[in-house]
């Protein structure tokens, strides 16, 4: 199903997604509507132009491809799918997902990974291509985050208050060292060759989502960002 969307407000064009009986539904022209995807499962959604904010909240098995940018709140509270975006994303990417993959072509803005949390055999991935604002990984309690910073930014892979209560999870940086000081409950590991082989995997089917060389990615180290043992937050929680 192919829905030009130019004169569509986000209700009308989130009421024909969901009404659509064929899996795969082509958007063009969007521009801003918020909720696309929202709560949806068993559908592809290619979408061209730049989708308003809570895109594919509460996923819940879609894939999603974006053909431009994505605002605020990319995979809030998503369960489970694919989402695939092919320029930048806003804030809160990810906020308190559960399962499922968000990757982004290019940059993400604050506060990504915000409250991402496990549970059982869902575990939850954000891979950016670029680099991210501050705030990454708060109070993340599960799940995995990892920032490629492709094209060597010269502000560097993150900004400040990386980890801000992490208590979960973990964060792989293709990087040396970060430039700003890291929180103290976390802990962080200079990886000079990837082997985890779920980390290698998430890296290769990100490669070949963007058509990128995954051998010059891996060539490079990786800072490992996971809790301290003596982190004061972990006490406030149970096992993951």
């Amino acid at each position: 199903m192919k829905i030009e969307a130019n004169n569509l407000d986000y209700r009308a064009l989130n009421e024909i997604v969901r009404s659509s009986q064929d899996r795969e539904v082509e958007i063009t022209g969007c521009l801003g509507q918020r909720y696309l995807g929202a709560g949806l499962s068993g559908k592809h959604i290619y979408i061209e132009g730049t989708p308003g904010n809570a895109l594919a909240a509460y996923l819940d098995g879609c894939e999603i491809e974006v053909h431009g940018n994505a605002q605020d709140a990319v995979g809030d509270t998503m369960n489970a799918g694919r989402v695939c975006i092919f320029g930048n994303a806003g804030d809160a990417v990810g906020y308190a997902m559960r399962g499922g993959k968000i990757f982004i072509r290019g940059d993400a803005g604050y506060r990504v990974g915000i409250h991402m949390k496990a549970y059982k055999e869902h575990r939850p991935v954000i891979v950016v291509g670029g680099v991210v604002g501050s705030f990454l990984g708060e109070y993340q309690a599960g799940g995995v985050i990892v920032v490629l910073d492709l094209n060597r930014d010269p502000m560097g892979i993150v900004g400040n208050f990386c980890g801000t209560g992490m208590h979960g999870g973990e964060m792989y940086l293709r990087c040396e060292e970060v430039s700003h000081p890291l929180p103290a409950q976390v802990k962080a590991e200079r990886v000079e060759r990837l082997e985890d082989e779920e980390i290698l995997h998430i890296i290769k089917e990100y490669a070949a989502a963007f058509s990128l060389p995954v051998k010059e990615i891996l060539s490079s180290p990786f800072l490992k960002l996971t809790p301290n043992t003596d982190n004061p937050y972990k006490q406030l929680y149970t096992n993951n």
